[in-house]
């Protein structure tokens, strides 16, 4: 299986600067605020939106060196942290007490100061970008920051109602997850000069690789052994109809969809019914069929590969892509 650390090869030392970028950077006065910026600066993850800002930015550059400069580091350092605000915002909203396997902010220090925080990480990151005088880059990469929101609030409305239909689902996805992908690997190729149509293409790529990750973590919330390091089935007990369940919800009659969606109402306070729904979901096709809506995703992102330089950062933006698709975790 492929992994990110051989994803990560063709910029290992582009990344290594925009790590020195961000410590330089993201510093605060005061201790409590530094401890709490360092110890969700310290659980980003896997690092997918800077890495595909510099993957693209290493496909397009003309002159060596390009994408470990200022340009390339700051949009990296922008998508991440717009990235890092909103799963700060997300745990409180969602109560949760983890984060990769660890207590989440809010757990260890109060939803009331984690939302400060949060907010703290995305004003500096906005300081430091206006700052900058990069005008172009930000402003393409702000650009994106109110689809979070509105994905967020169409998600929330949804649950409300249980009344998720595909439409929806595919704009909640769009908004929340593939949006960000698609700026990060635009912002990219716009970092190092790239032509304005190379950066379109670009952002289409991003957006179908990130519509494939958000529906692999669909698929890996229904899975017990994925290691993602939250409990299984989340997604059900917070009345979350995503697309495993919503297959399966489009192809049986009204009276089981009415019978489905009232054990999923009562999966926040009864641990039977959310076992009852994920095993209907695996044994009547639901991740089967949501895995292959995904993979058409994965295919559409790599033949839009196809029209880029063939370099080394680009194989590994195709690796990238069967990454998301076979990832476990």
């Amino acid at each position: 299986m492929i992994t990110l650390d051989t994803i990560r090869e063709p910029v290992a030392a582009e990344l290594a600067a925009y790590e020195k970028f961000v410590e330089s950077r993201f510093t605060a006065e005061g201790e409590l605020l530094s401890e709490m910026l360092r110890y969700a600066l310290t659980a980003r993850g896997k690092g997918i939106r800077p890495l595909l800002v510099l993957l693209s930015a290493a496909t397009h550059a003309a002159a060596p060196g390009a994408a470990a400069g200022h340009r390339a580091c700051l949009a990296a350092m922008m998508v991440e942290m717009i990235h890092v605000t909103s799963l700060i915002h997300d745990d409180v909203i969602d109560e949760s007490d983890t984060r990769r396997g660890r207590p989440s902010v809010n757990a260890r220090w109060q939803s009331h100061k984690a939302v400060l925080l949060g907010d703290y990480v995305l004003a500096r990151n906005l300081d430091i970008g206006f700052r900058s005088g990069q005008f172009d880059l930000v402003s393409h990469i702000c650009g994106g920051m109110a689809a979070l929101c509105e994905g967020e609030l169409l998600q929330s409305e949804m649950a409300g109602k249980h009344a998720m239909t595909r439409d929806s689902y595919l704009e909640i996805v769009h908004k929340k997850t593939a949006c960000l992908l698609g700026i990060s690997a635009s912002a990219g190729a716009m970092a190092v000069g790239a032509p304005r149509e190379r950066v379109a293409l670009m952002r289409r790529f991003g957006e179908a690789l990130g519509m494939a990750f958000q529906m692999q973590d669909d698929i890996l919330d229904y899975t017990p052994e994925a290691r993602t390091g939250k409990p299984a089935c989340n997604d059900l007990r917070e009345g979350k109809i995503t697309l495993p369940l919503l297959t399966v919800l489009d192809r049986v009659s009204e009276e089981r969809r009415a019978e489905l969606i009232e054990r999923l109402v009562a999966c926040r306070d009864d641990e039977r019914q959310v076992e009852y729904l994920r095993r209907t979901v695996t044994d009547e096709g639901g991740l089967d069929m949501a895995a292959e809506v995904m993979r058409h995703y994965v295919g559409r992102a790599v033949e839009l590969l196809a029209e880029c330089p063939d370099r080394p950062a680009r194989k590994a933006l195709v690796d990238l892509c069967a990454y998301v698709a076979e990832r476990d975790k």
